[in-house]
């Protein structure tokens, strides 16, 4: 048994390499690019694709190359669509069709593997939590081009308001944003728990020209009570420093941008999401090392999926939820992380909470947690 394979049964056991010494595949897997299977016969305990013989558990091939298929998106090699952003959207993919995206078909393979073994389940609650938000803009007004653009939109209050202190501009809302995220960590008697719980900023560092625009200066980025992360410049462009944790701006990943993340040492990615629709592009709530499908190399990129972003809800080009929507549809994300004892990612930018329905239905996602 090759390295990739050993790796992906004990993903798919949690761990648990003791367990998967008694893991066998029922024959060698062809790891030839093809789609792999979907639909109910995809679901192992209806298609007799894992079962037990004596202490060992017996796992078709499809089950080891389909999640080798969707954790590390061999589907981009097959498929060369691209929206203008150069992005693989999920209505590209064999993903995108009907509600599959809600689904971790990987973690599902998971749960009927440990069945298989009488391993214990994991509890239903989140693994970790993850609050993270990209830092486009510090503000929309606090600076010449944007007081220009704010006046002749007629936004004349906000741009004189922005002016006289930037924390009255409404894009600057770390305070209210630290509040929030704050109460997530507390954790009320009878309440599920959180293994563990992180806020994460994800900061330009790029010289702001085209998509990159605005440019800002760290030093104005106020002292926050949380993690800081690379958001990385839309035309690819790296620090020359290893081991930060990174998002592509407008959420870029594609499997070039990966192999450039693994040669400088990059360890762990939190763009792998789909920006058109919320759900699992990795088909696995629980972050993954990423495995190069050109080389077959396991390499020491962990992915961490991106559960929900919140323009993808909201904007007219993506789902084009309304609140009422966008929360049902949340929740039914957050109640597959749960079962799955997954790690849940959300990404709500600072920006987006000035004139949209994010300001109420950001607290109401915290509070659920």
């Amino acid at each position: 048994m090759g390295s990739v394979e050993r790796y992906i049964i004990e993903f798919l056991l949690y761990g648990n390499t003791q367990a998967a010494k008694r893991v066998q595949i029922s024959a060698p897997v062809d790891w030839t690019l093809r789609y792999p299977i979907l639909g109910e016969e995809a679901i192992p305990d209806k298609s007799g694709q894992i079962r037990r013989e004596g202490e060992k558990a017996i796992v078709s091939p499809d089950v080891i190359y389909n999640t080798f298929f969707f954790i590390s998106r061999a589907e981009e090699l097959l498929n060369d669509q691209r929206d203008e952003h150069g992005r693989f959207l999920a209505k590209y993919s064999i993903l995108g069709e009907g509600d599959r995206l809600q689904t971790p078909i990987v973690d599902v393979y998971s749960r009927e593997l440990m069945k298989a073994l009488d391993l214990p389940i994991p509890s239903s609650e989140f693994g970790n939590v993850c609050l993270t938000h990209d830092i486009d803009t510090l503000d929309y007004y606090h600076h010449l081009r944007g007081a220009i653009g704010g006046i002749i939109r007629g936004h004349w209050k906000q741009v004189l308001a922005s002016l006289r202190d930037i924390k009255n501009d409404p894009a600057y809302t770390f305070q209210w944003l630290e509040n929030q995220d704050g109460l997530a960590k507390t954790t009320k008697r009878g309440q599920t728990p959180i293994g563990s719980f992180e806020v994460i900023y994800f900061v330009k560092d790029t010289r702001g020209k085209g998509y990159d625009y605005p440019q800002y200066d760290l030093r104005r980025v106020p002292k926050l009570k949380a993690t800081i992360g690379l958001h990385s410049s839309y035309y690819g462009e790296l620090p020359k420093h290893p081991n930060f944790l990174h998002r592509s701006h407008y959420l870029r990943c594609s499997i070039e941008q990966m192999e450039k993340l693994v040669t400088y040492g990059v360890t762990d990615d939190y763009t792998m999401g789909f920006a058109d629709k919320a759900g699992f592009r990795l088909q696995t709530c629980r972050p993954v090392r990423w495995i190069n499908p050109k080389t077959m190399e396991l390499t020491n990129l962990v992915l961490h999926p991106l559960t929900i972003m919140d323009c993808t809800l909201s904007n007219r080009e993506y789902m084009n939820l309304n609140e009422e929507e966008a929360s049902a549809y949340c929740q039914t994300l957050l109640e597959q992380v749960k079962k799955y004892h997954g790690e849940l990612v959300l990404l709500w930018h600072n920006s987006v909470f000035g004139e949209s329905y994010h300001r109420d239905l950001y607290p109401k996602l915290i509070a659920s947690l």
